[in-house]
């Protein structure tokens, strides 16, 4: 007669970390402060440059925007290939390495005159950036608990959401006071004690018991060269395509990064024409996005820690996706802001969980592959976002737009439910 396992004797799952604990982890508070500096830097030098265009060389709208796509395209194109290289070069030279080359590029911004200067300086630094993302996916896998991921991304994100906030308003004033040449000179500097505090943490790639060593031999053996990154990148592909829940939380990632695309080129618009209301409320509405996306990021980690990923993703569409039916339907500063709000909350029930997600379904050997990749997906969906905005806009009107993109993420939603859903195991007794 075959014994059933008793409760007690099925170990529960330990309780997700709150986010102090993880930045009570020596390695995962150094790699924190690496970013914070890192992203204030960037967002530094990004603004001024925003500035510089704008006031001094008297760009246009399409050209402004043209600085996020010269960023945004290097890490699309390159993201999938830069994976394979981070799953083989050691950890932290890769993001040391990545960080002291971007110290050095930014000073291009120095002698940058032209607009198509600023672009290339810009793409030469995505370049670069390419590599340091999946590597830094990988070294946070390394050293928190797979229980302590979804606190250690929200951590991450909201660095750069609160940067984002904070960024602008410290860059107009240095700039100002000092000149744009401030802002990049002090980029460099972030980069420089991003590497440093790096350097400081103990890094080791995690080890993934499903592949066996002589396996792993094997496969290195079979191809050499460009066979070799071929093969790397099939893996990579193969891995994502048969993970129904993975292949879901990465599609529902990259359409939301879309409608973020599609959204901040045209809200201006929107406030403008069908709001009827001035550049003070524009600016009033887009902050509200990221004072959103910190609400949602932190009620996400202290109050939702044994809520399923998969759900949280569900949410976060259906939350983008009512927010933008509130605007399309009602044109109102009030529900303007409501709508922002909204759409900034919902976000971090996608951001956050996918990337966890990504980060505990990966085995680790391919981790930069599949972090890559992701970061592939999400850069194009954004540059597709900012270039097709302003063409579905002139043909279908703003608020047509937000109607179409709510419609896609509704469509989603179905998909995963219907198709990508992750099947439970049926136990035969």
């Amino acid at each position: 007669m075959a014994s059933s396992a008793t409760p007690a004797s099925v170990a529960a799952p330990p309780d997700p970390l709150s986010m102090g604990a993880v930045l009570r982890i020596p390695q995962m508070r150094r790699l924190w402060y690496a970013q914070v500096v890192s992203a204030f830097g960037d967002f530094l030098a990004l603004f001024a440059v925003i500035g510089v265009l704008t006031f001094n060389l008297h760009a246009n709208a399409q050209q402004v925007t043209g600085v996020q796509i010269a960023y945004m395209v290097p890490i699309a194109i390159l993201g999938i290939i830069a994976g394979v290289f981070v799953d083989r070069w050691p950890l932290k030279p890769t993001m040391v390495a990545s960080d002291l080359l971007r110290a050095g590029l930014v000073l291009l911004l120095l002698f940058a005159h032209r607009m198509s200067d600023f672009y290339l300086a810009l793409a030469a630094i995505s370049i670069v950036s390419s590599f340091f993302g999946p590597a830094q996916g990988v070294a946070i896998r390394s050293v928190v608990p797979m229980h302590g991921l979804r606190s250690a991304n929200a951590l991450m994100q909201q660095v750069m959401f609160g940067m984002r906030i904070i960024g602008p308003s410290v860059a107009a004033l240095l700039v100002a006071n000092f000149g744009p040449a401030t802002c990049y000179w002090a980029d460099a500097a972030s980069f420089v004690a991003s590497a440093c505090l790096i350097a400081s943490v103990g890094l080791r790639r995690p080890e993934d018991p499903s592949v066996p060593v002589s396996h792993e031999s094997a496969i290195q053996a079979e191809a050499r060269g460009i066979a070799r990154i071929g093969s790397d990148m099939k893996q990579g592909f193969s891995f994502i395509v048969h993970h129904a829940g993975l292949l879901f939380v990465i599609l529902a990632l990259a359409s939301g990064m879309f409608v973020l695309g599609c959204f901040g080129p045209l809200i201006a618009v929107y406030v403008r024409d069908n709001v009827h209301a001035s550049a003070r409320s524009f600016g009033f509405a887009s902050s509200s996005i990221g004072v959103g996306m910190l609400f949602g990021m932190n009620l996400l980690t202290a109050r939702a820690k044994h809520v399923k990923n998969s759900l949280l993703v569900y949410m976060g569409l259906g939350g983008i996706a009512a927010g933008l039916i509130l605007l399309a339907l009602v044109t109102m500063i009030w529900t303007t802001v409501l709508g922002n709000l909204l759409i900034g909350f919902a976000v971090a029930g996608i951001i956050i969980p996918s990337q966890t997600m990504i980060q505990q379904e990966t085995p680790a050997a391919l981790m930069g592959r599949v972090g890559s990749t992701v970061m592939s997906f999400v850069f194009g969906a954004q540059v597709c976002g900012l270039v097709l905005s302003g063409v579905m806009a002139k043909y279908i009107g703003v608020r047509q737009v937000f109607a179409v993109c709510a419609v896609m993420l509704f469509l989603l939603i179905g998909v995963g439910r219907l198709w990508m859903e992750p099947r439970e195991e049926q136990v035969t007794a």
